[in-house]
Formats: structure tokens, sequence, C-alpha cells
């Protein structure tokens, strides 16, 4: 049943609401206290990431990990990952709070790995598979890590400082010479017993699990520590948005539930990088937890995306918007057996409204939606999807139930509906604080308040919107102009690809509208005919007064964010830094 299809009137959202959070529904709440603050959480979360890992031994030989021809069924993953657990206690020496760093890209010693470490009450520290080896350098020695888990090509950018460092390593995927003071992965985890279990082990639900590095676009990377509970609500969370929404389409919970059994296994393909929130919170764990198939992807590539979809038939996708237009931008799409796709959403960077419709024309079937969250509150804490994302496609949805969200003005007074403050997040998503930065976690956490940075406003019906970052506001002879509504206006052009909207510096005005556009193949566009295009859209002031129109892909981090410093200094707009 899709929502273009349901005979069904839209039921309320305070309906649905009610309905879905009864005591004795998979969605009930309880109240308990996280660091001295009463906080909402989901009653039937797992109580750590070592209960998630449990729950595969229950899924037997369904595939768990897929990469390129391998397949890794719950079963084995669990006993690889039992395996590594006994030798990072017994061979290294690991024990709780250790940390145990893993840079690599996305394989599934990279699962297997996280894991091991997380169920013995260790700390995993995923690191950058884009940086450097001087910025993998700072993030092993800012963590503090005893251990390194790497592929091959972290290990080479490593090779002139790992001796320094004297931490030992485990190599993976590597062909190259092993350093000194490391071991195989195929020799550290030798023979697998089939009836290996967990080292005995109690994680604390609230106590450090992992440290997720800011995305670092400014400045140095800061550690967020993310708890067992911090982790784990997204799991739920995601359960909840697709019954909410299918729900809204009128079936009762009971219906809801029947569908979703009769549905085939789950497999999500995962095309975001497990280093950041997104991939491993909202793709990994979900779909894990639920025995379903992980299908990983060492980059993204859009003709390669389509074949595993047809192959393993993919039941959901969460992309970067840039990924999903090149999807729907592909001249091959009509050419793969796309039906298994149920559900298609954006995370890790604003969706244009834009979007919607063109995945709209192309896969009507597919419920869309999106998502809103940051490393600091481990990933979506605001969902928005089917019926609701149809009519409001520019929000980025709903707080989930356990989260409270207000908008405040600069001295941290609650603004009404409809007024744009920065956007403040409360519940059990919202992470320890920053690794060993006291005063960047005082300046951006209070009272479990997650200060996010972002500029939004709040709809009466209690719907997000996020109109852009405080630091990229530009202001323009006093006015303010937000990229992300002139980058959403951009998006509707039907030749636009992905768009950047920045501040260029302007003697008279501080600031003018700068826009670097990426127009689809086989796509022209001139600046004089986008500035006609949007003229009806969008206020004068607001139009760009610089457009560089492109043919080469944004630059963009591992995150999928546009890095909008690089561009302004490749357009030389950067002016005196």
């Amino acid at each position: 049943m899709t929502d273009a299809e349901s005979p069904r009137p839209l039921r309320s959202l305070t309906a649905v609401t009610n309905r879905l959070l009864t005591r004795g529904s998979p969605f009930e709440m309880d109240v308990v206290e996280i660091r001295g603050t009463p906080t909402r959480v989901w009653s039937h979360a797992p109580a750590s990431l070592r209960a998630c890992l449990e729950t595969s031994l229950e899924h037997g030989d369904a595939p768990a990990l897929v990469y390129g021809e391998e397949s890794i069924s719950h079963a084995d993953y669990y006993r690889t990952a039992a395996t590594l657990a006994h030798r990072l206690v017994d061979e290294y020496g690991i024990r709780e709070g250790d940390r145990v760093a893993v840079a690599m890209r996305n394989y599934p010693e990279w699962v297997i790995a996280f894991f091991a470490t997380a169920s013995i009450g260790a700390i995993a520290v995923p690191l950058n598979s884009w940086w450097t080896g001087s910025e993998l350098r700072f993030g092993l020695t800012d963590s503090g890590s005893k251990l390194l888990v790497a592929d091959g090509e972290r290990l080479d950018r490593l090779a002139d400082v790992l001796p320094e460092l004297s931490i030992p390593s485990i190599a993976v995927r590597t062909e190259s010479a092993l350093p000194e003071n490391s071991r195989s992965w195929h020799e550290v985890i030798g023979q697998v017993s089939p009836g290996v279990r967990l080292p005995e082990a109690a994680p604390d639900p609230d106590g450090p699990a992992t440290i997720f590095y800011t995305s670092g676009t400014t400045g140095l990377p800061k550690g967020a520590v993310g708890s067992h509970r911090n982790m784990i609500q997204n799991i739920v969370t995601g359960e909840y948005s697709r019954a909410r929404t299918f729900m809204r389409l009128g079936l009762e919970l009971s219906e809801y539930q029947a569908y979703v059994d009769a549905l085939p296994t789950p497999s999500i393909l995962c095309v975001l990088p497990l280093f950041h929130a997104t991939g491993a919170q909202s793709i990994m764990l979900p779909i894990l937890y639920r025995g379903g198939a992980l299908v990983l992807m060492y980059k993204w590539d859009t003709e390669e995306a389509l074949r595993l979809i047809e192959r393993e038939r993919i039941t959901s996708i969460t992309a970067v918007p840039a990924m999903i237009t090149q999807l729907m931008a592909s001249p091959n799409l009509s050419e793969y057996d796309l039906s298994s796709l149920l559900a298609l959403s954006s995370g890790g960077a604003p969706a244009p409204p834009a979007m919607a419709s063109r995945v709209r024309g192309n896969l009507n079937d597919v419920l869309i939606g999106q998502g809103y969250g940051l490393t600091e509150c481990s990933a979506a804490a605001v969902t928005n999807g089917g019926p609701d994302y149809q009519i409001r496609p520019e929000s980025c949805g709903l707080p989930a139930p356990p989260v409270d969200v207000k908008v405040v003005d600069p001295v941290g007074t609650e603004l009404p509906p409809g007024s744009v403050g920065e956007v403040w997040l409360n519940g059990p998503g919202v992470v320890i604080g920053y690794w060993e930065r006291p005063e960047a976690t005082a300046e951006a956490f209070a009272d479990g308040w997650l200060r996010t940075g972002d500029l939004g406003y709040l709809d009466d019906e209690g719907f997000l919107y996020i109109v852009d970052r405080a630091k990229d506001m530009i202001i323009r002879g006093g006015e303010n102009v937000y990229c992300a509504e002139v980058e959403a206006a951009i998006h509707e052009h039907p030749a636009v690809a992905e768009v950047a909207v920045t501040g260029v510096p302007h003697e008279v005005y501080g600031e003018e509208v700068g826009a670097v556009v990426h127009t689809l193949p086989e796509q022209f566009l001139d600046a004089d005919e986008l500035r006609s295009y949007l003229e009806p859209r969008i206020a004068a002031f607001k139009i760009p007064a610089h457009i560089q129109i492109t043919k080469d892909d944004l630059p963009r981090n591992a995150a999928g964010k546009l890095l909008k410093k690089q561009i302004k200094r490749e357009h030389g707009w950067l002016g005196e830094e």
C-alpha cells in the first residue's frame, strides 16, 4: 500500500500519535534520569550495542553483510565479532573505557570491529577514511586510542607516523607489507568456533560507547562522545516514523504490523560512510537489529547503485540529496528492475523540495522521506515521510516523540511558531559531550539541550523548517538571506543537479549572494536564464548577483556536506580570512 494508492483519507496527526504512544504498544516511552536530567526514552529499545549484536544469533543464516560478491550471514557475523572481542580482551588488553580506532572504507570488517569493541564496554572511534595521514594521526592521538583497525590505504597514509605513536594495528584488506607492530585481520581472528559467545561484559546504557568526530568543515574536528542509549534510539525512531506514515494513510497499528510481517526481509543499500552518524546510526544499526541485510558500497557510483538495487532486491536507501538526484537523472534508470525499492530517504545534508517531485516522477510507488539531525544528537531527531513529506517537502518533519525542539533568539528566549531562530534539541540522542573539550561542551550543551547552530522555525503543528546554518546566513545590506531558501529555488530549475549558495564580500552591501550551479548531463543553463527563472520566485535581493555554471560535481566532505569555504576560495569569493 502506498501513499499514492491509499483509498482512505489522511488520519490526523493527533489521532495517530495517540494510537502509537499508548501503553503496551511497541512505541511506548519511559522517563529515565540521564546525567541528572529526566529524559523520555523508548521503552522497547535494546539496552546497549552489545544487545544489538546478540540479536544476530536469532537471525541465523539470513544475510547480514554484503560486499561485492561476499555475503556474511547474521550467525557468522556474530561469531566473528565475538571472536574478535575475545582477541581484543585477551591479546590486546582492551578494557572498559579503552578506545579502539576504526579507519577504513565501508567493508564488513568495519561493522565487525565496531560491534566487537562496543560489546566489551570499550569505546569505538570511527575515523574519517577521507582524512590524510596527519588528520588520522590527530584522531588517534586526540582520542588516545589503544589499538587501530585499518585497511591498507589508511595504513599506507599512516606509515610515517605509526612507529612514533606506538599504537598496534590490525590490518584489513592490504597487499602491502605490514607496518611494525601490525598483524593481519585473518591472523588475529584465526579459528572461529561455532559455539563462540561474547566475553562477559555489562556495558552501562549511559556510559560512553563511541566517539564520532564532527565533519571539521571549520577548525579541528571534535569528538562527540555517544552512549549506548544515544546510539540505539534510532532503531525505534525509524520504525516509529514508518508506522506513523502508514497510520496517517488509514491503517490501524495491527494492520501496519501485519503489513510489515508480510514484507520480504529488508535490505538497505549503504551508500554513506559508516564513520558518519547517518551511516552508522540511521542505516547500519536498525537494519542489522531487524535481521536485514546491509549492502555495502566501497564508494558512490550511480550505475553500480542501480545494479545493486536490482541484484540484491534493495528495499530502502538513505542517501544525500545529490546522490538521489544522480539516480533519478541516470539515462539508464528504466533499464533496471527497481520494483523491490519501497523507501527512499535523504539524510546527511538538507534536501531541496524539488527532489520529491523528481523521485515521484520516476518511482511513483516509493515512499519518500528525509530526516534532520547532527552527530551531536546521534543522527535523526526529526523525520518527515510519506504524505506529510508530500504536503510539506520543505520541512524536515516532526520531532521523534522522545525529542523536544525549540527555537530561540540570541539570548535563549523561546520564540513563537513562525519565528526564525536557533534550533535547540533535547532528547535521548543528545550525546555526553565532546571528548576532552570542556569549553566546547559547555558552549554547545546546556541542561540536556543541544544548541545546533542551525537557524529554523516551527509551524503551528510542530513541523520543523531549517533555513540555514547560523554561520552561513548572508546579510546583504541589512537583509537576511538564507542560503537554503535560495538553493531550494534554484533546485526547482529542471537543468540543475546541485547548487551551493554563499556570501560574496561587497564594499557597500557587506555581502552579495553568489551561487555555483552544477547542471545535469546534456542540460544547458546560463546565468541570465537562471536569474529570469528566479525573478518571480524569490525577492530581488535574494537573487544571486554572482553565478558560476559548471559541469563538475561540487566539492563535498565524506558526510555529503558542501564544502562552502572551498567553493568560495575556488571562485575568489572568500575575501579576507
